[in-house]
């Protein structure tokens, strides 16, 4: 019997955006990350190309799920462009991001695979976005690789991940929202259907398929002591001293 991992990511950034239903100029986000968007991730980490369907489908077979920590805020942009030959002006677009938010998503399957994956997250061949090239991470989101464990597991004990500004001027929360894809014994009734399971990143031919989601909620697993992990760095605490003195 082939042993299992988990592989953990901490995303988190000034803007994120993942889209599952985009459409034509309005290209919205869902709340939390999708499959779609961390198998891509991922896939990029690695080197697998966008047209290689064969490389992808083992990191599509990964049981995918994901915890909010910091939920952020949704904001929506215009965007304006021109066509590159002949100048002409494109169509005016909608996007849509999510501003200041925190998750936690992993993924779980084979050991060698997600040895790989972890590997890749260290030195990636392509940089990692979060959802849209233009949405980097504000810092590595490799989260750590957790052998013979599963990722309802992981989910529930990774330390609560908020930003300190945001522990600072939020009550901290009873339960964390976790998004998961459902096991075999669980009823699909409960489930929501979503349309991120990968199947080609080809350019031409982009392809997704469905996807059962089960939304759960797990008690704030706080780090020792209770402090945050983000403590030892936050940019925004010298602001908000002087945001205190003033008031």
């Amino acid at each position: 019997m082939s042993r299992t991992s988990v592989l953990a990511l901490r995303l988190a950034g000034p803007l994120q955006s993942w889209g599952a239903s985009s459409r034509f100029t309005r290209r919205t986000t869902e709340s939390a990350p999708t499959k779609s968007g961390v198998i891509g991730l991922l896939a990029s980490a690695a080197g697998i190309e966008r047209g290689d369907d064969t490389g992808l489908a083992p990191l599509s077979a990964l049981r995918f799920g994901v915890r909010i920590d910091q939920p952020g805020s949704r904001i929506r942009d215009f965007h304006t462009a021109h066509h590159g030959v002949t100048g002409a002006s494109l169509p005016l677009s909608e996007r849509f991001y999510l501003a200041d938010a925190v998750f936690v998503a992993a993924v779980e399957g084979e050991h060698a695979l997600l040895t790989l994956l972890h590997e890749a997250l260290r030195a990636p061949v392509y940089l990692p976005y979060l959802g849209r090239r233009s949405c980097p991470p504000s810092e590595p989101v490799d989260f750590g690789r957790y052998e013979d464990t599963t990722l309802e597991n992981v989910l529930a004990s990774v330390p609560w991940q908020a930003s300190a500004w945001y522990r600072r001027r939020h009550r901290t929360p009873e339960s964390l929202t976790v998004l998961r894809e459902r096991t075999a014994t669980e009823s699909a009734e409960s489930a929501d259907v979503l349309c991120d399971q990968p199947v080609s990143f080809d350019a031409a031919h982009r392809r997704h398929a469905l996807r059962t989601v089960v939304t759960t909620a797990v008690p704030t697993p706080l780090p020792a002591g209770g402090g945050s992990p983000q403590d030892a760095h936050d940019p925004f605490a010298a602001l908000d001293a002087l945001e205190n003195e003033s008031a």
